[in-house]
């Protein structure tokens, strides 16, 4: 019997195929939700030589959340989440004009998914913040967030330890989230 040289092309020809479009449907259920909030940091006036710089735990933010119309836009909805993981958060500050960050020794943001904080979690976290930047990225921490982006809102906690500089007028910072999202479709 003669083997024929199209079988094995055929066959690698077939695998390849069905690993495209396992890839393909694995990338319809995988995307990213952004969101955006701002937070508002007190002035502490000048501090004492050799004083450490207080610890600022901020009232919690709610964030109105874009995950349920990013479902929506692709195919699923909040039941069907598996997988969702904080890939970045940036901190900006937008007001006073040209104010940096040298006023924050570390800061770290929980999460919640009410405003009373009730299961609070990690979100991300930065020290030391380096100086002379109005921008900065803060370390993912990881936590598995399917709670918190089920809802159309979710609630962010910022705790903030300054520097000796203090902050001598009340500062806006802008925070700017993305989550790696994995989902069913419907």
């Amino acid at each position: 019997m003669k083997k024929s040289p199209f079988i094995p092309v055929l066959f690698v020809l077939a695998l390849l195929l069905g690993t495209v479009g396992c890839k393909k449907i694995l990338d319809l259920l995988t995307f990213q939700i952004n969101d955006s909030s701002t937070f508002q940091l007190p002035a502490t006036g000048p501090l004492p030589i050799g004083t450490a710089g207080p610890v600022i735990a901020l009232p919690g933010v709610t964030v109105n959340s874009t995950a349920n119309s990013t479902y929506q836009n692709n195919n699923t909805a909040a039941d069907y989440v598996k997988d969702v993981t904080l890939d970045r958060l940036s901190l900006t500050v937008t007001d006073p004009v040209g104010q940096n960050f040298d006023f924050v020794k570390s800061i770290s943001i929980s999460i919640a998914s009410d405003a009373a904080g009730t299961n609070k979690v990690p979100l991300a976290s930065l020290n030391p913040v380096p100086t002379g930047q109005t921008t900065i990225e803060l370390t993912p921490s990881g936590q598995k967030l399917d709670t918190y982006l089920r809802s159309g809102s979710y609630t962010l906690f910022t705790t903030v330890e300054m520097t000796q500089l203090g902050l001598s007028k009340a500062t806006t910072v802008r925070a700017d989230s993305r989550f790696n999202v994995k989902a069913d479709p419907k």
